[in-house]
């Protein structure tokens, strides 16, 4: 048989593979996200997300600690508080959870370990919704006030980056003056730009205690079925200032953050969610799958479709997937 192109010469063993690779995977890309709950002396395990804990700001360390050993030295963190109410006080306040887990962490670690922190309400709202109510509506442009004052104190406790999670329309613009208007003009800002309405997040939402209490954030977040709205989303945020895009969920919206690499120069993050994760752990555990081979296979199609940077519980595993090679 002739043939002058065989593509197999090119996968006859490791070394010529990692020759021609075309993804390439980095450390440098991987966050990892923490919850934090008041109290002292805490950590306990999140139930729907094996191997998964919240921590009491007093035991950062075990965590961060745990972070480094695998070389991962960024983290993003979300919050439980012990009281809610009806506008989240305690997302801004001065000595809120993420606040004082922030202020933990850079005591301990200075400029060691990079804090990202999520800007969200529901968490800290009574009625577990993103945002201020009017009746049972969220009103947007009196959350974006609010979101505002959890930026400005999370940069204050000494967040090194703010994470607008909530999907209002504006938050951007506003988070970014109200920024500069402090003196925290440095500060960049990471934007869940296409956040959807997901069936993925159902662990995190056991985790953070952020489920709804009436209805869902299908008025906020984004339509699973509408690409080119996701689109629209991401550059009206960067048009306001975001300086990192984020696609959430990761899996079932590569082709967005392929698309979303087409249309933009700042950097790509993904988020690969609870669900993504809870999913990978229960199937690995009933002996479904090799949980290894598809956390190293999932993260290289992120990648792959144009992520420079992931969050993902699985970040200490994928580091050292990366360093043994398996990934990138």
């Amino acid at each position: 048989m002739e043939m002058k192109n065989r593509p197999r010469r090119l996968r006859q063993n490791p070394i010529i593979r990692g020759m021609v690779r075309e993804t390439r995977a980095s450390k440098d890309g991987l966050i990892y996200p923490i919850f934090f709950e008041e109290g002292e002396n805490i950590k306990a395990p999140i139930d729907s997300m094996p191997g998964q804990f919240r921590f009491s700001p007093d035991r950062a360390s075990e965590a961060i600690d745990e972070c480094l050993e695998h070389g991962i030295d960024k983290v993003i963190l979300f919050g439980i508080p012990k009281e809610k109410d009806e506008v989240g006080t305690q997302a801004w306040h001065e000595h809120g959870i993420v606040q004082e887990a922030t202020r933990a962490i850079k005591k301990a670690y200075g400029d060691q370990v990079y804090v990202v922190c999520d800007v969200c309400m529901c968490e800290y709202t009574s009625h577990g919704h993103c945002g201020i109510l009017h009746g049972q509506e969220v009103d947007n442009d009196s959350t974006v006030s609010y979101l505002e004052r959890i930026a400005v104190s999370q940069a204050a406790a000494g967040a090194d980056m703010v994470a607008p999670s909530d999907m209002m329309d504006g938050r951007v613009g506003g988070i970014r003056q109200a920024l500069d208007d402090n003196g925290f003009q440095n500060i960049p800002i990471m934007s869940y730009a296409a956040k959807f309405a997901s069936y993925y997040y159902g662990p995190f939402r056991d985790a953070a205690g952020s489920a709804p209490a009436f209805g869902d954030r299908r008025a906020y977040q984004m339509d699973p079925h509408n690409g080119r709205e996701a689109m629209k989303e991401a550059m009206l945020d960067e048009e306001e200032g975001a300086d990192i895009l984020m696609v959430k969920p990761a899996i079932a919206y590569l082709d967005l953050i392929r698309e979303l690499r087409y249309r933009t120069d700042l950097p790509i993050a993904t988020y690969s969610v609870s669900g993504e994760y809870a999913m990978i752990k229960a199937a690995g555990a009933a002996g479904l799958i090799d949980e290894y081979g598809i956390m190293c296979e999932s993260t290289v199609s992120m990648i792959r479709a144009g992520a420079d940077i992931i969050i993902t519980y699985f970040a200490k595993e994928i580091a050292d997937a990366i360093r043994k090679g398996d990934i990138g």
